[in-house]
């Protein structure tokens, strides 16, 4: 019988805790403060006891699974909405299962004696430099994905647009998009792009522009074309995961857009 030390289990289990949290933070683009990941992580690590009980039986194993993943992903970012809470626990589940498959493949392969696997927990006794690159290599695999198959879906829902205009205040679904690109020519604002339908109160009869609006030239997939643009008082860009809402000097252009506003991410950097 393999020999099992809880101070080398529970330090094990911390380290590997943190890269899965910061994993799932970078697939659902949640925000992670460090201090809530290391607490979720040393919390999530006192699950690893269950490699001393008995065998419980693979449904035991998997319900086990499935309520510390929830637990850890409830400590770490916090309780937004069912859909984001449902989100990043089926990310940090799936990211376990891969890399638990991950060091079980490696186990049978080498038919390693340094491993123990037991109610869905593994220990191993093996160089502390090993763990790092492989948790590493992980790591990397997962964030040059995100890189690949870029970040539209997962920024989907995460941001609200606020525009004020005179005694006028409209709030949009937010959505960042590297593929706007449009720059006002004379004043080198960025613009973003709201649907026309959210601002029909804000022409004239007729639909003609009022003073303050005048046209731009824009180019899409499709076509080239102009839009009306305008200085609005205020905009605000609210990122609803965290509350933080973020002013920025940007025209706003009337196109299509089904209620949406549609924003280069680079805005939120400045």
């Amino acid at each position: 019988m393999q020999t099992i030390y809880i101070d080398v289990l529970i330090i094990l289990n911390i380290y590997v805790n943190y890269f899965l949290l910061r994993m799932t933070a970078g697939i659902t683009r949640s925000p992670l403060r460090n201090l809530r990941c290391i607490a979720a992580s040393a919390l999530g690590s006192l699950f690893s006891l269950s490699i001393l009980l008995p065998p419980v039986g693979s449904f035991l194993t998997g319900a086990l699974r499935i309520v510390s993943a929830a637990v850890i992903v409830a400590a770490a970012f916090g309780y937004v909405s069912p859909r984001r809470m449902l989100l990043n626990t089926a990310a940090f589940f799936v990211s376990n299962f891969v890399l638990a498959g991950s060091i079980y493949a490696v186990y049978t392969w080498l038919g390693a004696d340094f491993m123990h696997f037991n109610n869905g927990c593994f220990y191993i006794d093996f160089s502390l430099i090993v763990l790092i690159v492989t948790t590493a290599a992980l790591y990397a695999a997962v964030y040059l994905a995100r890189l690949i198959f870029g970040s539209s879906a997962a920024d989907s829902g995460c941001y609200s647009v606020i525009v004020r205009y005179r005694e006028r205040i409209v709030n949009m679904e937010g959505i960042a998009d590297t593929g706007n690109t449009l720059v006002d020519v004379f004043t080198g604002s960025p613009v973003i792009v709201c649907d026309r339908s959210r601002f029909e109160d804000f022409l004239s009869a007729g639909g003609k522009l009022p003073r303050g609006f005048r046209y731009l030239p824009c180019r899409t997939v499709s076509a080239d074309g102009v839009i009306p643009v305008f200085r609005p008082d205020e905009v605000l860009i609210l990122n609803r995961l965290s509350g933080e809402r973020k002013p920025v000097d940007a025209l706003v252009g009337l196109g299509e857009c089904s209620g949406s506003a549609v924003f280069d991410p680079r805005l939120l950097k400045f």
